[in-house]
């Protein structure tokens, strides 16, 4: 990345600054305390690049630890000091739990979001759990096998899905909500229209997750600061019926990013409290495999955007374009891969399709994670 030139510094409102975690290391002792954790997760980082952008082109990359960021915030032009100063603070935001019925979801290790869909279409399951009993079934397998959140959508949004009517949309989800209502599940709705998520509040749902982040109904986010749930905010290039649409991008990790700080502002600013917003940059949505491995490998710096995260790749299209080209059924090995990229950088909610065998891989991880915060204890003092 080159360099500004001494004492030339470009436009000030053209100007913009991301303050990325590169190190992850496994506790603060690896670095004798001069490293911190994101987000409030099992996740910590030593080594952070402050990268100066003006518009597309990157101008200045200042490496910095702990120890020397207030030195490294000196060092950065005045117009974007105090956003960097910001987004230092967001990355050690330690996360309130979400309040979701009666059940309270911790933040401070990775939770597993089960997906239900009740589509006929659905590219993951071939609409299987359409049917009442078999999506009851479903449901009550992935409470049992440790799913803290079951998320119903009702509406498949893959490249080239059939539009899906509100009414139809709206029953499918319904009957969904309420039996899981019944189990005492904590629920979420994957929707974008306003009518199918008040029906759905109204059944017994807990939690919005839009995956236009709130721009396809303009009913939506009023409802949603209404209603005082939790919402997902997730990128995706298109705000109309083509989630997909217009994926062209400068730098696909800062423009995901400053989507998600747009879409975020734009939802506090309606009356959603902070505390209930989660972000998600959408993997697979308008993306080609290499912006989708770029996010993945970027997961760190959103946690400077101050709010918890979530990832969605379970079975996603770039598990089979990295691997031999698998169905979608058969990307287990590469979802569970996704998702432990995702525990390491920290992630809160790991949406995924298959509950038991993910909750085994966290579980293990996190057994590992905890035996690792001790390793150095034992070593004496210098």
């Amino acid at each position: 990345m080159r360099r500004a030139a001494q004492g030339l510094v470009p436009h000030a409102m053209s100007l913009t600054v991301y303050v990325r975690p590169i190190t992850l290391i496994s506790g603060p002792q690896e670095a004798d305390g001069d490293a911190i954790r994101l987000g409030g997760a099992m996740a910590y980082a030593r080594e952070f690049a402050l990268i100066l952008r003006d518009g597309d082109a990157g101008i200045q990359r200042i490496m910095a630890t702990r120890s020397s960021i207030a030195d490294a915030f000196v060092r950065l032009p005045d117009a974007v000091r105090e956003d960097a100063r910001m987004q230092w603070e967001h990355l050690q935001r330690v996360h309130a739990p979400l309040q979701l019925g009666t059940r309270t979801i911790r933040l401070d290790q990775p939770q597993i979001m089960g997906i239900l869909n009740v589509t006929p279409d659905s590219f993951s399951d071939g609409g299987h759990f359409n049917d009442l009993a078999a999506g009851r079934v479903q449901a009550a397998a992935m409470l049992e096998a440790g799913a803290a959140i079951i998320d119903i959508g009702g509406e498949s949004t893959r490249p080239g899905a059939a539009q899906t009517w509100e009414g139809e949309e709206l029953a499918r989800v319904v009957p969904a909500v309420e039996y899981c209502a019944a189990m005492g599940a904590a629920i979420s709705v994957d929707t974008r229209r306003a009518g199918v998520l008040e029906g759905a509040l109204q059944a017994g749902a807990h939690m919005a997750n839009d995956v236009s982040a709130l721009r396809y109904d303009p009913r939506s986010i009023e409802l949603v600061a209404q209603a005082g749930c939790p919402v997902v905010l997730m990128h995706a290039p298109g705000a109309g019926d083509d989630l997909h649409a217009g994926g062209a991008y400068g730098d696909v990790v800062f423009d995901v990013f400053d989507f998600l700080r747009e879409a975020r502002a734009r939802a506090i600013a309606a009356g959603i409290a902070p505390e209930r917003i989660v972000l998600d940059p959408g993997i697979g949505f308008g993306k080609s495999l290499a912006d989708n491995v770029r996010l993945i490998n970027a997961l760190p710096l959103f946690h400077a955007l101050g709010s918890p995260l979530m990832l969605g790749a379970s079975r996603k299209r770039m598990i089979g374009a990295l691997s031999r080209e698998e169905a979608a059924e058969d990307r287990l090995a590469g979802s569970l891969a996704l998702a432990l990229k995702g525990m390491t950088a920290g992630v809160h909610l790991l949406r995924v399709h298959d509950v038991a065998a993910t909750v085994q891989a966290r579980n293990v991880w996190r057994g590992l994670a905890d035996a690792a915060l001790t390793d150095f204890s034992q070593l004496p003092p210098v």
